[in-house]
């Protein structure tokens, strides 16, 4: 039964991740932000590819994905809703909500210490920006992640569908919030009370130093106005500022092998 769950989860999550892609793609493609500087072929390419290794390295040395650890921790009693017995209705909507808490705690520490963001920094020398580059993420970068994401997952013991629903959620946020959709700024700021739009996360692309250490958040946008890393927009405009790090804006940072390799750069 635990092994129908997890590969039913594994196939809802491509089913989405798939979907999202596609309408995504669409929307970028009538209602861009921005005009490309750089090949989307070959960008693509490279950022789906990461993401294809990416997969497949997660499943070689972690079998064990989130929903087989919450699967784990009911079985073993660990974890905090576990432990509390909490109800179904509670733990099912509380657990992505800490969920995305915990990502964004975790996304300010891979900015902080220097040799997580030698890995994070990968993700953002992508030169342009689209739906790819929320694909695009080293290796190791991921496995940390991964780990971080599992340890949360035992400590709060949610259920089952919990995992999944906050991993749905966060796959499909992590697309739109990196895509290139223009939306209607009345419609930007509106979305922007409950959820994390392109424009908002963008400005945290900036080459800017002091941007791209703002607006942190991933699926909901509370945390960042709560903990101070809230920025409205890039002093250049969207349409103007430039996108990545200095130093690394060159066709190497649309190269799979030198990004891989990209950490050991200063």
């Amino acid at each position: 039964m635990s092994a129908l769950i997890l590969e039913g989860g594994y196939t809802i999550r491509l089913g989405v991740f798939l979907l999202v892609l596609a309408m995504l793609t669409l929307l970028e493609w009538r209602l861009p932000r921005r005009v490309p500087h750089y090949s989307k072929p070959q960008r693509w390419i490279t950022n789906f590819g990461i993401s294809f290794l990416n997969t497949a390295v997660v499943r070689l040395v972690l079998p064990i994905a989130g929903v087989g650890a919450a699967l784990w921790a009911a079985e073993h009693g660990w974890g905090l809703f576990n432990v509390l017995a909490a109800p179904a209705w509670l733990s099912i909507p509380l657990f992505p909500l800490l969920f995305d808490l915990g990502i964004y705690f975790q996304h300010r520490l891979f900015h902080w210490v220097p040799v997580l963001w030698r890995l994070h920094r990968m993700h953002h020398t992508d030169p342009d920006y689209d739906v790819s580059t929320g694909n695009r993420f080293h290796p190791l970068c991921i496995l940390i992640s991964a780990l971080i994401k599992l340890t949360l997952t035992v400590a709060l013991g949610p259920p089952a569908v919990a995992v999944l629903l906050a991993e749905v959620i966060l796959n499909a946020t992590s697309m739109f919030n990196h895509s290139n959709v223009g939306l209607a700024p009345g419609l930007d700021r509106r979305l922007r009370w409950i959820m994390v739009t392109p424009d908002m996360h963008r400005v945290h692309h900036s080459v800017e130093i002091d941007e791209h250490n703002r607006n942190f958040g991933f699926n909901f946008p509370w945390w960042d106005r709560l903990f101070g890393t809230y920025r409205e927009q890039p002093r250049q405009g969207h349409e103007a500022m430039d996108i990545g790090i200095e130093g690394f804006q060159d066709v190497r940072s649309m190269r799979l092998l030198p990004l891989l390799a990209q950490p050991l750069k200063s």
